[in-house]
């Protein structure tokens, strides 16, 4: 298996949060924490020093065969916005749900969401949920 940087620490997530300068972003995070916590069951690790993951899984390319843990769902509270991780590839996976979430913006396996106020929370929630019954896959 290969190593990434990447991985599961001992810190603290709320105080990684109530770290966090901007107040909305703050008081986001704790929303999406929370949302989190109850779609996966899990309870939140603190991944490297800013990215907040909930469960884990052995994801494997199935180009090159490379095979790292990784966390099955996430948030990062970024400068520029809130960087979530689901499961899958995003566009292709959530594309209805996509059309009516609200302003962001999508990589492979993140969803980019400047504040909570931008977006419909309950189709993040069903987004959130539906992406922990998909196969998590990268490219």
């Amino acid at each position: 298996m290969a190593e990434i940087k990447t991985k599961p620490t001992s810190e603290s997530v709320e105080d990684f949060i109530n770290s966090i300068q901007d107040e909305q972003k703050r008081k986001d995070s704790f929303v999406l924490l929370d949302m989190m916590k109850k779609a996966s069951g899990e309870e939140p690790k603190m991944w490297g020093s800013s990215l907040i993951g909930f469960g884990q899984v052995k994801l494997k390319s199935p180009k090159t065969g490379r095979e790292v843990e990784w966390l099955r769902l996430g948030f990062s509270p970024r400068k520029a916005n809130l960087s979530l991780y689901i499961s899958g590839n995003i566009n292709h996976q959530h594309a209805e749900a996509l059309k009516k979430l609200g302003k962001h913006k999508t990589g492979v396996g993140c969803l980019y969401i400047n504040k909570l106020e931008d977006i419909n929370l309950e189709i993040l929630k069903g987004m959130l949920e539906n992406s922990l019954k998909i196969d998590f896959f990268y490219e």
